[in-house]
């Protein structure tokens, strides 16, 4: 493949530094790394030329305007968790910089949004437009609108499951950075038997899935809803899973219904948001199709609850000790 020009948004987020740092290793391609605070940048980019870290802000991408139209792909993962500037970076920066892209140069755009804005048929899930969070809301609402674009045909729109990744050189995902936690609690949480289930990938695995896709661009007439996660895993399959890898023995499990719970918020006045309940109702956060590097023959980083936890730095105990 000859030598394209990339732009990478939000490169020193979790999600951007395996990307960057793939690309970086495995391509010869010429790098825009868009960050706020090039210090957070912990992948080597001296290590070849070609590599040009942008220090800017996305409310601030109308300073990019002479970069953009000469880029070639772009791979969006900047966003805003939450607070006042979510819709303004989310959603009228994100359709500012993708307007400046030119149509005619650029290939191949691939533009992360989150899974929680689709339904199990991997369409649009109006209630994430109705009752979402900020940051949820701002995902739908972008993805309602970048559709309208004259470069709408060349966007490849990713949305990724629960996301785990991290480690001494890059910044850990919010769910990574819970697992310690769950094997603290793990004596409680095995004699609980709850109703869910879900999908997850790893960073890295994301990153593998990009570069594929930098190198194998999508043809223009198939789907562009791509939803990246490895295979179901329902929540009772998660605890046993943990509890083989710690050493835990499984006596009994006591069910969890969804009306015990309703009780209990009941019971106690606790508050909870339209989206919480919404969440809390639905329980199983699976899609119909689901994408990772094994969908491209390629190997997969991270598969099983096991290697999440070994990744993770937790010890594995062997049965009864």
């Amino acid at each position: 493949m000859s030598q394209k020009r990339i732009l990478i948004t939000g490169a020193s987020g979790c999600i951007g530094h395996y990307i960057s740092e793939a690309l970086i290793q495995n391509t010869n391609h010429e790098l825009f790394l868009l960050v706020r605070n090039p210090s957070k940048l912990q992948v080597n980019t001296q290590v070849r030329p070609g590599i040009t870290v942008l220090q800017g802000d996305m409310q601030k991408i109308s300073d990019f305007a002479d970069l953009l139209p000469t880029i070639d792909i772009a791979v969006l993962t900047a966003t805003a968790w939450g607070g006042e500037q979510t819709f303004d970076i989310n959603v009228v920066k994100t359709i500012e910089l993708l307007k400046q892209l030119d149509p005619n140069r650029c290939e191949q755009v691939i533009y992360f949004s989150t899974a929680s804005v689709l339904d199990r048929d991997n369409q649009p899930l109006k209630e994430a437009g109705e009752i979402g969070t900020d940051y949820i809301r701002s995902k739908y609402d972008c993805l309602e609108q970048k559709s309208k674009l004259a470069i709408a045909p060349k966007i490849t729109t990713v949305f990724p499951t629960l996301v785990l990744g991290g480690d001494v050189n890059k910044p850990y995902s919010h769910a990574t950075s819970g697992i310690p936690e769950i094997a603290k609690y793990i004596n409680l949480i095995r004699f609980l038997q709850v109703d869910g289930s879900f999908h997850f990938i790893h960073a890295r695995d994301i990153a593998t899935v990009v570069q594929y896709l930098i190198e194998h661009p999508l043809e223009e007439n198939t789907p562009r809803y791509l939803v990246l996660g490895q295979k179901a895993l329902t929540a009772n399959q998660a605890v046993e899973e943990v509890c083989a890898y710690l050493g835990k023995k499984i006596s009994f499990r006591i069910p969890l219904s969804l009306a015990l719970a309703n009780l209990i918020i009941a019971v106690f006045r606790i508050q909870m948001a339209a989206w919480d309940r919404f969440c809390m109702n639905s329980r199983h956060f699976t899609y119909e199709k689901v994408i990772n590097p094994a969908s491209f023959g390629l190997p997969n980083y991270c598969v099983t609850i096991s290697d999440v936890l070994k990744i993770s730095g937790v010890e594995r105990v062997e049965q009864g000790k």
